[in-house]
């Protein structure tokens, strides 16, 4: 019996990177990671080599079932040089600090977009829909745009075995969320690029264009920018019940910005502004039930006995969930150690 390996990976482009694709046909493939070849690309046309010595690595590292495709797997990857060091552009083999005792759950933020209008689904091609409030977890042809994408992207991802928590309306029209929990950086991030590339293959059929990019209508628009919030807990924080914990935590985040930001996605100037929902860039801010911090202390952490998560509200929706997670690991390692 023949198998299709879809083999996916983060391609060289700046400050952005973007998925490639590409199947090979496994025999009697026996459906585990360690089965998986590493295999090469040209990447000449990825903008990760020179055409003189364009061959570089893919190395498996993940694999789920594709539902939507017959006797198919999806294999993510990260690239190699071809002596099998890390490419400059790999994030994952960057993650200095594993630890599998972080949660995480990431609240992924994006739009459909109309590439005939180059607007989001739901604005008219000259104008504006009605301003935002209807849309958030809107039901009704005047509030959903779109839906059919999202809860197809939702039941194929279910079906091959991410942990996709759910799914909403966000608070633009044509804007959408998909949640996902992973323990650890590595298995976070394979997560959420999986579900990404998904996604941007439902939409495809639907000839619709996912945009990742946290600010897509422009700052000077009262639409809100699209995130991609960390929710993070480690076990102190979810067995001590210690507000000191969390404070010293926050504090200590308080102490790296620019360390964070700088891996918290592209143009994420455009959307943390202290509107919509967000705090300022150039501030740092926590507190309990405040989405307008930069860390948001769920309630429910509170009256839990201050035992739970944190929520940092500032990466964009178009962030390396393997840096973004990795940093947080790091800074949160920091607080703990001093305390």
């Amino acid at each position: 019996m023949k198998s299709k390996l879809e083999y996916i990976w983060l391609d060289g482009y700046k400050p952005t990177q973007s998925l490639r694709a590409k199947t090979r046909i496994a025999e009697n493939f026996s459906g585990k990671l360690e089965d998986c070849p590493v295999w090469s690309f040209d990447g000449s046309s990825t903008q990760q080599a020179t055409g003189g010595l364009s061959d570089l690595l893919l190395q498996p590292v993940a694999i789920f079932p594709d539902p939507d495709r017959n006797n198919a797997y999806v294999v993510m990857t990260e690239v190699l040089n071809p002596d099998g060091t890390p490419h400059e552009s790999n994030g994952r083999a960057h993650i200095e600090e594993e630890d599998e005792d972080f949660w995480f759950g990431f609240e992924q933020e994006y739009f459909l977009m109309d590439p005939k209008t180059n607007k989001p689904l739901g604005f008219p091609a000259d104008g504006y829909p009605a301003p935002q409030g209807p849309y958030y977890c809107g039901v009704g042809g005047d509030k959903a745009f779109g839906r059919d994408i999202v809860e197809e992207h939702f039941d194929i991802c279910l079906e091959a075995g991410l942990n996709v928590e759910g799914i909403n309306a966000e608070v633009a029209a044509g804007q959408w969320e998909f949640q996902i929990f992973a323990k650890g950086a590595h298995n976070a991030g394979d997560q959420i690029w999986v579900a990404r590339y998904f996604l941007e293959r439902t939409a495809e059929k639907y000839g619709i264009v996912v945009d990742w990019h946290p600010k897509p209508l422009g700052k000077e628009l009262d639409w809100n920018g699209s995130g991609m919030h960390a929710n993070f807990s480690n076990g102190i924080m979810r067995t001590k019940g210690d507000k000191a914990i969390f404070m010293a935590i926050c504090e200590e985040f308080g102490q790296h910005i620019k360390e964070h930001i700088d891996v918290y996605g592209a143009y994420n100037d455009q959307r943390l502004t202290g509107l919509h929902e967000t705090a300022a860039i150039t501030d740092f801010s926590y507190g309990v039930s405040d989405r307008g911090s930069s860390i948001r202390i769920p309630v429910g952490t509170v009256e839990d006995g201050w035992k739970g998560r944190l929520e940092d509200r500032r990466p964009a929706s178009n962030g390396d969930p393997y840096k973004i997670a990795a940093v947080i690991i790091k800074t949160t390692h920091k607080a703990v150690a001093k305390l």
